[in-house]
């Protein structure tokens, strides 16, 4: 029982490596160009020679010293037949080489048969071409399994066969062959190190472009931000100021017109105040997101931000502006059509900060808001009489903050006084045809 029991385990473990010998353990090697061609031109150099050592060594005679006074005879092939053998196998095992990146273990069968078969006095004509045949298949064959059993059989076949001696070495070629491997050694050892260093630097590079990106990133929602905190404040901020300033100058002479300014700046600051936490919240959402579940506030109820403004809520920023006394007649013209909520936004900010310079550099006049739905763009555009000078000159960015948001979208911001006296804002948007 256990003898049958080992005897079958030993076949399923046979049955197993014959399995897996024919498997291959990774895809097959395709090689380059430049590979192909330094393999062929490898195939070349040694066939050359090896053909050229058989050709001249025809019919020599080899005197070797086995011991002190002993020496031994060995004669080379000779006549047409041998030099004909010496010349098939230096070319069969030299030219065999060109594929040894993509059939090395056909390469190595290939490449052994023919060192078994090359005479024991002329054994340069394949010995070397097996050394390299042997590296081959050990670094490029894919059927790892497969080649760590070739490996032994074709060194153990070449050891012990009848033709087991090495090849003479003559002493003029002692000291290339030292100084050659040292020399690749060396060549290879600081291409490793260049290739290295050259990693090194690349993965430096890339993390400083990231750090660099990153970078320019915050910077740029920080920009982002600054804009939206100077739309959002500025404007309605501009309108509770001249609320404020009416109904301190109302106050004694008619309470409910003041009542009413007042209530207007309540409900801009209110405007205000929930477009700042909108603002705020697209900072804290994605940490908010991330680090915990949205629950209620301290009041009890869950914070949202509220949509961004859109087109549709013209009719009451016009609202809005028209409390503080100022004339503001809106026209719509085209075929109004949903558009992108950032194209959307863009527009209503456009039209949000010409309005409130407006309302600060030129109190006493009358503004138009024009938006005109085309089939390729959308034409935003705001106009004043121009009036007496309020506030102190702008400092400027909130045209500059437009001109950004509108670059996005590649829109164009054309802004400048009027021939017959005022000013002009207008904005052109790019849209896909509906």
């Amino acid at each position: 029982m256990d003898a049958r029991t080992t005897s079958e385990r030993l076949r399923e473990a046979a049955r197993r490596t014959v399995r897996d010998a024919r498997l291959p353990s990774g895809p097959a090697l395709r090689p380059t160009r430049r590979a192909w061609q330094f393999d062929a031109l490898v195939a070349l150099v040694l066939g050359i020679a090896t053909v050229y050592y058989g050709i001249d060594n025809a019919g020599n005679v080899v005197v070797r010293e086995i011991a002190p006074g002993v020496e031994i005879v060995i004669p080379r092939p000779a006549g047409p037949g041998g030099l004909a053998l010496m010349v098939t196998l230096a070319s069969v095992a030299s030219g065999a080489l060109a594929l040894r990146r993509r059939y090395p273990l056909a390469v190595l069968c290939v490449v052994t048969a023919a060192t078994l078969a090359t005479p024991q006095s002329v054994m340069r004509l394949t010995f070397y071409a097996f050394i390299i045949a042997v590296y081959s298949a050990a670094v490029y064959s894919p059927y790892r399994v497969a080649a760590l059993a070739a490996l032994p059989v074709s060194v153990v076949l070449v050891g012990t066969s009848g033709n087991a001696v090495t090849p003479i070495v003559p002493n003029e070629y002692i000291a290339l062959l030292i100084l050659v491997p040292m020399a690749v050694a060396a060549v290879g050892l600081r291409t490793w190190k260049l290739r290295t260093d050259e990693g090194r630097a690349r993965l430096s590079l890339l993390e400083r472009e990231q750090a660099e990106a990153l970078r320019r990133a915050v910077e740029h929602e920080r920009a982002r931000i600054a804009r939206e905190l100077h739309d959002v404040v500025t404007h309605n901020v501009s309108v509770m100021i001249i609320q404020a300033g009416a109904a301190r100058k109302i106050m004694k002479i008619s309470p409910e017109e003041a009542g009413e300014a007042l209530l207007a700046v309540e409900a801009g600051g209110r405007s205000a105040m929930a477009e700042l936490r909108h603002v705020m919240g697209l900072l804290t959402m994605a940490d908010e997101g991330e680090g915990r579940d949205e629950g209620p506030d301290l009041a009890g109820t869950t914070v949202v931000p509220a949509p961004q403004p859109g087109l549709d809520q013209l009719e009451a920023l016009v609202g809005r502006v028209r409390d503080t006394g100022l004339p503001v007649g809106l026209t719509v013209t085209g075929s109004p059509r949903p558009l992108p909520p950032g194209v959307e936004l863009a527009a209503y900010r456009v039209i949000q900060e010409a309005l409130t310079n407006t309302v600060k550099h030129a109190s006493g006049s009358a503004a138009a808001v024009t938006v005109e739905y085309g089939p390729e763009r959308l034409r935003v555009e705001v106009t004043d009489t121009g009036g007496h000078p309020g506030a102190g000159p702008g400092s400027g960015r909130g045209l500059i903050g437009l001109r950004e948001r509108l670059a996005v979208y590649d829109g164009i911001l054309n802004t400048g006084r009027r021939l017959t006296g005022g000013y002009r804002v207008e904005a052109l948007i790019p849209l896909e045809a509906p």
